[in-house]
């Protein structure tokens, strides 16, 4: 079949684009031979325009140019492709520059959390009951005018309240109890990891901290879990090590926006017997195949229990991939670790009172910790088990490729979210 080459040159804006259409159908056999005179072309033009397969070729071929970048670099000039590559040459510099100054602000962290650390033990001091605030350091203003006056006019009424019950006896409990538990219990995305026989144990722990890698060191955040004595593990303290990278990837450099937490450690918990809530024992029955008789044996499998957090997967190794399920566990893994040292750790008192999490949702404005998900265009419903399933803590090979970025952005600004970490002037608690 004769194919007859054609080409226009059509104006897109600014740039003349060219096209080779080749055709045979809907073409009048004379116009072929028109082609051999120059004077015809206009004619055979024509003629192709009004062949609908030609025109949706020809719009398909603009659809394409139009909308895609790459496209329109690749008709520009070579002197203009050696400049863009300058470019990207100073973009990769500036990637580098910006890491150290990541670099730097782990520094600061540093240095700022031994600041924080004896507020942080007095801290431990009231919850625990160690030490009882006095007077001074147990006065709270509240900000909001309205509440003032409120408390105002009760004030008698309690003063009264409280002559009446001295002469009751009132229950004056240690500290604070239940204050990490609380906290667990609180938030959504600690809740959903603790089942019921997990609680016991939560109600024992004592304090949260985290331990920034020292100078020289691979840049890296420990969060230690301080439990008091138990009947359920001798260890005093539970920890979980989060490895983070905050360079340039040679392969992709362009990627960089910050550290990110790349890999994760736990540790070994001293189970005493009879206690571990992490493994079940099952009756499984067995047939002997030879005399047919029948015995039960007894088994341990992997149970749900927030205390697999302490023996997470693992993502570095050999370059082995995921499955879809391993890979949300890591990430979801990576973001509680994230959360416990920029949230729950800093702000403690206003996770345990549920001010902070009606801060995160609404004043703050945050965006999300983790990765995003993505639903159908329809939309899913937020209980959906495929869009927030309960996470389950395993065992899984060696794998790269799980990441989660940390960002250095204060999320009160009203402005953006690439200013620097700062306090939110109208609330004091409004803090990255």
């Amino acid at each position: 079949m004769p194919l007859c080459p054609l080409s226009l040159e059509l104006l897109d804006g600014n740039t003349y684009l060219t096209y080779c259409l080749s055709f045979s159908d809907g073409v009048p056999s004379d116009a072929l031979e028109a082609t051999k005179n120059a004077s015809n072309a206009e004619k055979l033009t024509d003629q192709v325009m009004q062949n609908p397969q030609v025109l949706a070729a020809l719009q398909e071929r603009l659809d394409n140019v139009s909308h895609t970048p790459s496209s329109y670099i690749e008709t520009l000039p070579k002197a203009v492709k050696r400049r863009i590559n300058a470019l990207k040459q100073l973009q990769v510099r500036c990637a580098h520059i910006e890491a150290k100054f990541y670099e730097e602000v782990h520094d600061l962290e540093r240095k700022y959390a031994a600041l924080y650390q004896p507020l942080f033990d007095k801290r431990r001091e009231f919850i625990t009951g160690d030490v009882e605030p006095t007077d001074a350091e147990s006065e709270w203003h509240s900000e909001n005018e309205e509440e003032d006056k409120l408390a105002g006019d009760v004030k008698n009424k309690v003063v009264i309240a409280e002559k009446e019950a001295a002469t009751a006896e009132e229950p004056n409990p240690k500290g604070i109890p239940e204050f990490w538990f609380t906290i667990f219990r609180n938030v959504d995305m600690l809740s959903e990891l603790v089942q019921e026989y997990d609680e016991p144990i939560l109600k024992h722990l004592q304090d949260i901290k985290v331990k920034f890698s020292d100078p020289g060191q691979p840049m890296s955040f420990v969060l230690e879990f301080h439990f008091e004595p138990n009947d359920y593990f001798t260890n005093s303290v539970l920890t979980k090590t989060y490895k983070m990278k905050s360079e340039p990837d040679q392969a992709d450099p362009f990627s960089f926006e910050g550290p990110e937490i790349v890999d994760c450690d736990g540790c070994a918990i001293d189970w005493k017997k009879g206690k571990n809530v992490t493994v079940k024992t099952i009756k499984k029955k067995q047939k002997h195949k030879g005399r047919g008789t029948v015995r039960t044996i007894t088994k341990q499998v992997p149970n749900d229990s927030f205390f697999n957090f302490f023996s997470p997967l693992k993502a570095s190794g050999d370059g082995e991939s995921l499955d879809e399920d391993s890979e949300f566990t890591l990430a979801s893994d990576f973001e509680i670790g994230h959360f416990f040292r920029e949230r729950i750790v800093p702000r403690a008192v206003l996770y345990f009172t549920g001010e902070a999490i009606e801060d995160d949702d609404n004043v703050c404005g945050r965006e999300p910790l983790g990765p995003e998900l993505e639903g159908d265009e329809e939309g899913e419903d937020e209980d959906d088990a495929d869009i927030n399933p309960k996470v389950s803590w395993g065992a899984a090979p060696p794998v790269t490729g799980v990441l989660l970025r940390r960002r250095v952005a204060s999320p009160c600004s009203s402005q953006n979210t690439n200013n620097r970490p700062g306090t939110g002037l109208s609330d004091p608690f409004c803090r990255i």
